[in-house]
């Protein structure tokens, strides 16, 4: 017996990378080829699980009448008949309503098909490629790439205007700022050094907005793993930082006001030179072409830009005019009163922004009209469940986060429970105002919505 074992040990390979040769030459021999019937099994189980989905997938596709829902629209030489102005305005949001459905029917139809057969991707031939499915795996759970044509291409459009926007919002406050410096120099008015002290903070903000979006714009490993969903919270952070800044500035222009219109103050009017009437007027000129090329553009950011050089432009020309009048008129008071008033202005609307902020990042409730977008993507899945518990959508940052509770039978599938709730998550979250979607599923409406009372 011992000898035999001896025999064994010295037959047996010596190096590691002998040993493991020998061990994996065991195991695949100790593994049964694949027979014709297991292969077959495998085929028909796949078809059944592909004629699963199938069904799924006609439930969401069927039982929409678009045609009916386009019955409501009013074009626009409609509108333009309409003399009533409420009236008017009603079928204006119609239209943004029904906008709104057929966007989401959109995704729905596009999104559906991909992410139901990606729940199960199969690799056919066993060589670690899924042949079937798999969709979100191959673009990283990404949804925009899986989105129709003409939406990823609004969305990059909107993306480039943003850029466009903010390079320009730049160079435009890095003009205007010096010209100002130039004026400044050979005025002493407080409205003008006011405006003054605003271009520099609007230069501030603008670095601040293109900053904050290169720092969330930024794919780094190493920065996925420290914030895993992302920094979206940054852009609205800078906005209040920004305000905040923005408010200190003024209450020591208000204050500069104050004292030279209290008994003792300087009396004599102030009259602004040439160079300082251009900047000023230039200002207004080049905030008012920003702000009407901003408006049309809808993200967080450049509505920040574009609401600063809206009111740049009312500021500036109040700014001119107060001096202006009061060196014609000699009236030795309008310059501070004028400045006094500005900041005052000025401390109240973006007091006003930073308790917007302030109440997003506190997790304030979503739009009426968000509310019911999601709730029509609820709707959608009627078909695939029993009926819904509870929604919820509201403010993590700029960006909402929505959380649904769906109720199924309890004879549901695992399987089948699984797909309908991450499909819906993932619907969900196909739409650009919403970062993340979390669907529960549930079986009995009595029960809890899943999450512990404050």
């Amino acid at each position: 017996m011992v000898a035999q074992r001896r025999r064994n040990l010295e037959a047996a390979p010596n190096s590691n990378d002998d040993q493991d040769t020998y061990r994996r030459d065991d195991l695949e021999s100790a593994i049964p080829p694949e027979s014709p019937r297991s292969r077959f099994k495998d085929v028909v189980h796949r078809t059944i699980d592909a004629q699963k989905a199938q069904k799924l997938k006609e439930k969401l596709r069927s039982g929409i009448d678009r045609k009916g829902m386009e019955q409501y629209r009013k074009s626009q030489e409609e509108l333009k008949r309409i003399s009533n102005k409420k009236v008017k305005k009603f079928y204006q949001e119609q239209n943004e309503r029904l906008n709104d459905l057929v966007e989401i029917d959109h995704l729905v139809m596009s999104l559906a098909d991909d992410i139901l057969d990606s729940m199960n991707p199969q690799d056919m031939d066993n060589d670690g490629i899924c042949e079937s499915g798999g969709a979100l795996q191959r673009v990283n759970e990404s949804i925009e790439p899986l989105l129709p044509d003409d939406e990823r291409q609004r969305r990059r459009k909107g993306r480039r205007n943003a850029r466009w926007a903010v390079n320009i919002n730049v160079i435009a406050n890095i003009l205007l700022l010096l010209a100002k410096c130039i004026a400044a120099a050979y005025s002493d008015s407080l409205s003008l050094i006011a405006s003054l002290v605003d271009s520099a903070l609007d230069l501030l903000c603008t670095l601040i907005v293109w900053t904050t979006t290169k720092l969330v714009s930024w794919k780094l490993h190493m920065l996925k793993a420290k914030f895993p969903v992302g920094r979206r919270r940054l852009e609205p952070l800078g906005i209040l930082v920004f305000s905040i800044i923005m408010i200190v500035s003024f209450v020591q222009i208000l204050q500069e006001s104050v004292t030279k219109l209290l008994p003792g103050g300087d009396r004599t009017t102030v009259k602004l030179p040439p160079i300082a009437i251009a900047a000023m007027a230039s200002t207004v000129g080049v905030k008012g072409i920003i702000w009407i090329g901003c408006a049309r553009i809808k993200t967080t950011q450049v509505e920040a830009l574009a609401k600063d050089c809206k009111t740049d432009v009312f500021f500036n020309t109040l700014s001119l005019l107060f001096p202006v009048i009061g060196h014609q008129l000699n009236v030795w008071w309008l310059d501070p009163a004028g400045a006094a008033i500005l900041s005052l202005f000025i401390i109240y609307d973006w007091a006003e922004t930073s308790f917007e902020n302030i109440t997003r990042l506190m997790g304030a409730a979503a739009s009426e009209r968000l509310h019911q977008k999601v709730m029509y993507m609820a709707w959608r899945f009627a078909p695939l469940v029993k009926s819904y518990k509870s929604l919820k959508a509201y403010h993590a940052g700029d960006g909402v986060w929505v959380e649904l509770d769906v109720l199924m039978d309890e004879k549901t599938p695992l399987r089948q429970a699984h797909d309908v709730a991450e499909t819906l998550q993932y619907c969900c979250e196909g739409l650009g105002e919403v970062d993340r979607a979390f669907v529960t599923v549930d079986y009995a409406w009595q029960g809890p919505t899943g999450h512990v009372a404050e």
